[in-house]
């Protein structure tokens, strides 16, 4: 490195081979910012038109994370070898971007061993692992590829603990994982993956601590766990954890450090991640831009999540950046604005999902909208060829009975292909009691005890919709079945030893 600054401090430059060395050596030392100035001189010397020289540009950028700026390279060749696609094919791959990673894989005019050993490692480490053998079996078909029986064995060693985890069947997988020889970090990563989908937590966590290895899929994989069961503090102090190890987070880990982050309300942290995220020079994906979002919001900063949007909402190519604003929005009270929102996404070329529409019924809901809620909950079906879920449904049942359309509320809940859940029950009995309907109120309360009889609420708004009505009678008869109910449940749960 030193050398190659001093040539251009004597105004000797270099020519493509000698640039091409000092590229390989700056990435090698994890210098973004060296990478960039031997980019600089490549643009101001004219031999960035050199395949060998844009090639190992593309290969540092992709060593120091900089993904951003290999694919720009990438992109601006006139003339790619398999090598240059191999590149940054193994940039996405170590960076666990397995979309982007099979959008270059399958446009490889010449795919070698190198570019399905890439491909087949990166799915396997990414969990993918059907995805894995349908890489596999081309490859066999390609290349007439022979010699690879050790990868395939990898590669069932890893499916089996992979299926019997999904199955829920983890003492198959746990036996299996026993009798493989552990060579390949994603049977340790297979396992990790089907003792969180239990709930085996601690287990999980035992497992991980003994890995002899981790990578970021390891690390993703166990924060990802802890998020789901509400554990955000574990979550947070592991990703720190990784902050501090050898180990870069990528996109997956990022999203739920940021999903962590929202749940506990610390927008500090927050701030953080996207300042980490903006110096790193991470993609900021679809995904990772509703994750920004999303964070904003639930920590209370619903002005940083739209100027996050503003600021990067033509670069959206899926819908779920705008299904996290326009939720948002709708949530926190926005509701006019989130409206305004949908309208927006209309004129584009990104089209709603049943997220989305989830969104703007809230929307709808908060605002009393009641004409435009029913013309949205029909386009739905008949302009986007969505089909409404419970969801859906719910959110329709509480605009009518917000409304006061009880009747019509009823009659939905009837008319439904699903049975209703104890969140529309839910919403019919406190529209009943709004609006003083006490037969239907009783009604309400009868469907909630059939879906859950410990749903205790019921009887107590049942009750206040009767001491509204004046019929004291029948507060005392429901009041007393809750004391009997609190009996019951404290001399079941007793811990006096008999």
């Amino acid at each position: 490195m030193a050398v190659f600054c001093s040539m251009l401090t004597d105004d000797v430059f270099p020519n493509e081979v000698t640039l091409a060395g000092a590229v390989t050596l700056f990435a090698n030392h994890g210098a973004a910012a060296t990478v960039g100035m031997a980019h600089g001189v490549a643009l101001r010397r004219g031999l960035d038109r050199f395949v060998i020289v844009a090639t190992n540009l593309v290969h540092a950028y992709a060593l120091v994370s900089a993904l951003h700026s290999a694919r720009v390279v990438f992109d601006g060749m006139q003339h790619r070898n398999t090598v240059t696609w191999n590149a940054m094919l193994n940039g996405y791959v170590k960076a666990g971007m397995m979309d982007q990673a099979a959008e270059v894989f399958w446009r490889i005019p010449e795919r070698d061993v190198v570019s399905f050993f890439t491909m087949i490692d990166g799915y396997i480490r990414a969990d993918i692992v059907s995805d894995a053998l349908k890489a596999y079996i081309n490859m066999v078909r390609e290349l007439d590829a022979n010699g690879s029986e050790m990868l395939f064995v990898d590669l069932v060693k890893a499916t089996l603990i992979y299926f019997y985890g999904r199955c829920g069947l983890i003492g198959c997988a746990q036996m299996h994982f026993r009798l493989s020889d552990k060579s390949h970090i994603a049977s340790w990563n297979a396992l990790l993956a089907g003792l969180l989908r239990k709930n085996l937590t601690f287990e999980a966590r035992q497992l991980f601590d003994n890995m002899p290895e981790t990578d970021n899929i390891s690390w993703s994989t166990l924060i990802s766990g802890y998020v789901q069961i509400g554990r955000s503090d574990m979550a947070l102090q592991l990703f720190f954890s990784m902050l501090n190890s050898s180990i870069e987070p990528n996109e997956i880990t990022l999203g739920s450090a940021l999903s962590a982050i929202a749940d506990s309300g610390t927008l500090d942290q927050g701030r953080w991640i996207h300042e980490y995220i903006i110096n790193k020079s991470v993609q900021l994906t679809d995904n990772l831009s509703a994750g920004l979002i999303d964070m904003y919001a639930k920590c209370g900063s619903v002005a940083d999540a739209v100027q996050f949007f503003n600021h990067a909402n033509d670069k959206f190519s899926s819908v779920s950046p705008w299904n996290a604003m326009i939720c948002s929005l709708a949530i926190h009270g926005y509701a006019h604005m989130s409206l305004d929102l949908f309208l927006q996404l209309q004129k584009t070329n990104i089209k709603p999902n049943s997220i989305t529409f989830i969104g703007v019924l809230s929307a709808c809901c908060h605002t009393g909208m009641v004409a435009e809620g029913k013309r949205y909950f029909e386009s739905m079906r008949t302009v986007y060829g969505i089909q409404p879920t419970i969801k859906h449904y719910g959110c329709m049942v509480d605009l009518l009975g917000r409304a006061g359309y009880l009747e019509e509320a009823e009659q939905l809940v009837l008319m439904m292909p699903m049975k209703a859940d104890v969140v529309i029950w839910g919403s019919i009995l406190s529209a009943a009691r709004a609006q003083g309907n006490v037969a239907l109120g009783e009604k309400a309360a009868e469907e909630l005890a059939k879906v859950d009889q410990t749903h205790g609420a019921s009887k107590v708004a049942l009750s206040n919709i009767y001491a509204d009505a004046g019929r004291w009678t029948n507060v005392s008869v429901v009041r007393k079945e809750l004391q009997d109910e609190n009996f019951e449940r404290l001399s079941g749960n007793s811990g006096i030893v008999q």
